[in-house]
Order: C-alpha cells, then sequence, then structure tokens
C-alpha cells in the first residue's frame, strides 16, 4: 500500500461556524475521549474500561502501575495533559477499536461491549493525532494565554472559567482561580455588566491583549476543586 501522510492542524475559534457549503461540522471531542471529562467527577466511560484495563494488566506489575498512573486507578492523581499517552495505552492492551481493525482481526467481543465508553474510533491515525493536539492545547493552557482566542470581546469570568474547564476537562476552584487571574494581569473590567446571565448581573472583562507585545505573557493557573 502506498504511504498515506496525515497532517493536522489545531485552530481556536470564538464561534462554531460552520462552512456548511463545504461538508464542515463540529464535533465535541469528549465523543472521542469520553474518559477525559472529569468535570462532574470520574468519567462514566472509565468506570466501565476500568476492569478491561485491570485484565489486561493481569500479573504484570508494570502494565497495572502504568494503567494506575494514567487513568488514575486506586486514587491517583489525575493529570489531564497526558491524553496522548492515555489513548496509547488503550491502543496496546487492544481496547481502542482501531487495534483490531489495525491488526486484521476481528472486534473481542467482550471489547465491543464497552461499546461508547471507549470512543468514537477514526481513519487511520486520526484519533492519535487528536489525541496529541488535545494534550498540546491542555498544557499550553498553563503557559501561554491561548485560552483568550476562545473568548468572545467581552466575557465574564465565569464564562472564561467554563471555557478553561471545558478544555481541561477539570473542575476548578473559583476564587483560587479569579485570584491568580488578577494576579496575572491578563484581564481588566470594562466598567459594565452583563445582564444575560440569568442570575446576578455579572460585569464583563476583555482581554488585555497589548501585554503580548510589553513581556512574555503567561498562561492561567488551573487550581483545581480538590485543592
Amino acid at each position: 500500500a502506498a504511504r498515506v501522510i496525515s497532517v493536522g492542524y489545531l485552530g481556536l475559534t470564538a464561534r462554531a461556524d460552520t462552512a456548511a457549503q463545504q461538508g464542515a461540522s463540529w464535533s465535541a471531542f469528549t465523543g472521542f475521549f469520553p474518559w477525559e471529562d472529569w468535570r462532574e467527577g470520574r468519567p462514566e466511560a472509565l468506570v466501565s474500561i476500568e476492569p478491561a484495563l485491570r485484565n489486561w494488566a493481569g500479573q504484570s506489575a508494570t502494565r497495572l502501575a502504568r494503567a494506575r498512573l494514567l487513568f488514575a486507578l486506586d486514587e491517583a492523581s489525575w493529570n489531564e495533559e497526558r491524553v496522548l499517552e492515555r489513548y496509547e495505552l488503550l491502543y496496546e492492551a487492544g481496547l481502542a477499536p482501531e487495534a483490531a481493525r489495525d491488526r486484521g482481526e476481528a472486534p473481542d467481543p467482550a471489547i465491543a461491549r464497552l461499546g461508547p465508553a471507549l470512543g468514537e474510533p477514526m481513519l487511520s491515525d486520526h484519533r492519535r493525532i487528536l489525541a496529541t493536539a488535545l494534550s498540546r492545547l491542555r498544557g499550553k493552557l498553563k503557559y501561554r494565554p491561548v485560552i483568550f482566542e476562545m473568548m468572545p470581546e467581552a466575557f465574564t469570568l465565569s464564562a472564561l472559567q467554563r471555557a478553561v474547564e471545558a478544555v481541561a476537562g477539570v473542575s476548578l476552584h473559583k476564587q483560587n482561580f479569579r485570584r491568580a487571574l488578577e494576579r496575572s494581569g491578563l484581564v481588566e473590567g470594562l466598567g459594565r455588566l452583563d445582564q444575560e446571565t440569568g442570575g446576578r448581573p455579572a460585569e464583563l472583562f476583555r482581554f488585555r491583549r497589548e501585554i503580548l507585545s510589553a513581556r512574555p505573557a503567561s498562561g492561567l493557573s488551573l487550581p483545581l476543586l480538590r485543592d
């Protein structure tokens, strides 16, 4: 077979505009990696695939240690940046649907029964490319202000926090997040309120884009809710 080169581009946009005439559409990354969204606690998908991970590990201390580290088993800490390593372990364990496909084998019925918990497969190695992109984006949140490329010109701090949480897949401590944001100097209040919050009006802020030409701008601290 001819060699096929796949190139992925990661772009950030504030609106989910779709060029319908080009057949484009939007899909949530959680459909491909359902175990990556911890905003509501431990994902149900991970609860489903944990027994399969332990079965794969068997008596191998090395395999079990990797599964514990990457998938936060046995109360280990969750590291949201290790998306690619988690997918690659699932592939190695034969749990990713692409693994059997690439070997030309029929899907294992026991694994097939896990269904959506294993995520939607993609052509070729495209899910590995997507995992790489998500890993890099989650890491970059912490050292570059990239999240503001997804925000409108004026936003509330609650909307900003929800955007960060959606990308990072974790819940953040509200007060600690805002204190860290204030120390960063990345945003400033606009002196007006958002009346469409559905509750108490909240102050609108803007990203101080001019700071990028004045000094190297850092990313955002991610104080987890459990902290």
